[in-house]
């Protein structure tokens, strides 16, 4: 555990920090995350932690990335458990940005993602989300310029545009997409879970379920792709869920290949209140058959 966990709200100290650091030959890995913490987000903190020499979450609800009929003021802010939680699992430095801190006076996108990733899967129904978490995940990551940052794979589509934006930037960043923290029954973590009730809580692992029945028809070697995204999702539909997409891609998310051997398998739907998400890759070799 950390003896202290330092708390800096200002791009300025931050860098400073960051800085002293760097100078003493450590290197630092970034967690960024909208607060109200979970296992899923505390194991991101092991794996920052694995990595590099000091770790650094930030706690920061972005507006941009919100749409319209997205509530942004009733987003869950739980910073004093976030802040107890951080400190046991031994983060060296919580970084809480206000809006006018990274955005000033502009509250908007700046950093326009290509349509590639972002007119399908999780932004075919949220238009400028993607770009609202392009041009604040680019902020933080100038804040800190860490080593290393790490990123949840169950946001898998999130990931891809985190990738692309290192890359556009040239950014000198390693970023690493972290494996799905689940639950007993395969429920991915989420802080949307807090939102079931209990007999929705009972459903919730249907949806890692009809994703596992689309791998085994692949590892069958069932290339109907459109058939098998609709029977999982009449599954889904039957069983009192609220279907937006199950869709299988390759894992650049461009449409898969019927002679294709790596499959990326993802599904986002509502449960009563909560829109929960989940992916599944399914890697076919002559050797394995696996999936992650």
């Amino acid at each position: 555990m950390s003896e202290s966990l330092l708390q800096i709200n200002d791009v300025a100290s931050l860098q400073a920090r960051c800085q002293q650091w760097r100078d003493a030959g450590e290197r630092i890995a970034f967690v960024p995350t909208m607060g109200n913490l979970h296992e899923g987000h505390l194991q991101l903190v092991d794996l920052a932690k694995a990595k590099a020499d000091r770790c650094i979450v930030s706690i920061f609800v972005n507006p941009t990335q919100f749409g319209p009929d997205e509530d942004f003021d009733k987003y869950p802010r739980t910073l004093e458990k976030d802040c107890e939680l951080l400190k046991a699992r031994g983060a060296d430095l919580i970084f809480l940005p206000t809006v006018s801190d990274l955005y000033g006076d502009n509250i908007s996108s700046d950093i326009h993602v290509p349509e590639e990733l972002s007119n399908k899967l999780c932004a075919e129904n949220r238009p400028g989300h993607f770009d609202g978490v392009a041009t604040i995940v680019a902020k933080l990551l100038e804040a800190v310029k860490p080593n290393v940052a790490i990123f949840g794979n169950k946001d898998y589509q999130q990931v891809q545009v985190i990738q692309w934006l290192v890359k556009h930037l040239e950014l000198k960043i390693k970023i690493i997409g972290a494996p799905i923290v689940r639950e007993d029954d395969g429920l991915a973590m989420s802080s949307r879970n807090q939102y079931l009730t209990r007999a929705e809580r009972q459903q919730a692992s249907r949806l890692h379920q009809v994703l596992e029945c689309i791998a085994d028809g692949l590892i069958a070697g069932r290339r109907d792709f459109s058939d098998l995204e609709a029977e999982a999702a009449k599954v889904l539909n039957k069983t009192g869920w609220q279907v937006d997409y199950v869709q299988i891609l390759d894992p650049n998310l461009a449409p898969p290949r019927e002679k294709g051997r790596d499959f990326m398998i993802l599904a986002a739907a509502n449960l009563g209140v909560p829109r929960l998400i989940d992916n599944l890759r399914c890697i076919i070799s002559a050797k394995s058959k696996n999936r992650k």
